[in-house]
């Protein structure tokens, strides 16, 4: 089980390398490093578990933070807004196209990576098409894809693709973001709904 001692920190030199390409098939190794990414990532989202083992809560996760400076990823989050569970196992992930539209989170980005607070704002594509293969660890395939990923989503896979290439997203802070929309999250919009009937 991968705990908050097994990810590396913001000044670790692997943070600024960029990740090589995965061999395929893929390796004992490998498929081990992906199942312990993915349920990193869902232990961290338990409340119960998240209390006791002291983790941090995350959404996304590259293998370059547990230090294997392989193109991998985990992801593993509820996109409020379009109500799916997004539940991917990357491997060697592309961007080939992404719209001209750019968003932000509203309250900026945080980093498993990264443990103090970060002021100001990512601007991220909106939506971005991405080439990859998508490991199943149930039925233990590999799988060529192309995904098509919008708001939230698009801006967890931007953040996970950044530290494949060696780039943390205190690099990329804006103070401003003029002429940008932050991206929208249903249960906000039903909160703001429900304090105006109130």
């Amino acid at each position: 089980m991968l705990t908050m001692d097994d990810i590396i920190r913001e000044g670790h030199p692997s943070l600024k390398k960029e990740s090589a390409p995965v061999s395929l098939p893929l390796s004992k190794e490998d498929k081990r490093i992906l199942k312990d990414m993915r349920q990193f990532l869902i232990d961290s989202q338990d409340e119960n578990t998240r209390e006791q083992y002291e983790l941090r809560e995350g959404v996304g996760l590259s293998a370059v933070q547990i230090d294997h400076l392989k193109r991998m990823m985990a992801i593993h989050t509820l996109d409020e807004k379009f109500e799916t569970l997004h539940d991917y196992l990357m491997v060697n992930p592309k961007l080939i196209s992404h719209s001209q539209e750019r968003t932000y989170l509203p309250g900026g980005e945080g980093c498993l990576s990264v443990d103090r607070e970060v002021e100001g704002l990512v601007p991220r594509y909106k939506r971005v098409r991405v080439r990859t293969y998508l490991y199943h660890p149930e039925s233990d395939t590999l799988e060529e894809t192309t995904l098509r990923l919008r708001g939230f989503i698009a801006i967890v896979f931007q953040h996970e693709l950044d530290h494949l290439n060696g780039v943390l997203f205190t690099s990329r802070v804006h103070t401003s973001l003029e002429g940008i929309e932050p991206i929208e999250f249903k249960i906000e919009e039903e909160k703001q709904e429900k304090e105006v009937s109130q």
